[in-house]
């Protein structure tokens, strides 16, 4: 079953994060710690610019191909044309929204689609339960720490 616990996230956390997880293995370069993970291939869907370019530094400095897009749409073109092993979505964005993607991609690949994560300010059950019921698999609420995403990911890149 998938995990929906919440995982909370700042900036500040972020950073917190990246330098806890290069102290953790003295003398191994980030490419060195990825080594023992596979590699994903990760679209960070969100239409906050900012939020965009946190995720992507954090994830590419773990060693993982990442693609962003601003809307849904986007966000489907990316997973059609990139081959995404991990889909980042915020539910909130404008046109399609999180929701409405992850239902299509499960009609579209079934059980084959990527593993998607809900990343997203919204924190009550009933939302919890309805990202569930259109196809996701993990449920973070913002503000998360970069460290339990980045656990989620381990999980999923695990050989």
């Amino acid at each position: 079953m998938a995990d929906f616990a919440d995982v909370g996230l700042s900036p500040t956390a972020i950073r917190e994060a990246m330098d806890t997880a290069r102290s953790a293995r003295p003398g191994q370069s980030s490419h060195e710690r990825s080594q023992a993970v596979l590699r994903l291939r990760i679209v960070v869907a969100d239409d906050d610019p900012d939020t965009v370019r946190t995720l992507r530094l954090l994830l590419e400095d773990e060693g993982h191909d990442v693609k962003s897009a601003g809307n849904g749409q986007a966000a489907l073109d990316a997973v059609r044309d990139f081959g995404a092993d991990v889909l980042l979505l915020d539910i909130g964005m404008p046109g399609l929204n999180g929701y409405e993607v992850a239902q299509k991609l499960r009609e579209r690949y079934g059980s084959a689609k990527p593993t998607l994560i809900a990343i997203t300010g919204r924190d009550s059950d009933s939302d919890k339960s309805f990202a569930r019921s259109t196809g996701f698999d993990h449920y973070v609420s913002k503000p998360y720490e970069p460290r339990k995403l980045l656990a989620l990911l381990e999980e999923r890149g695990r050989p």
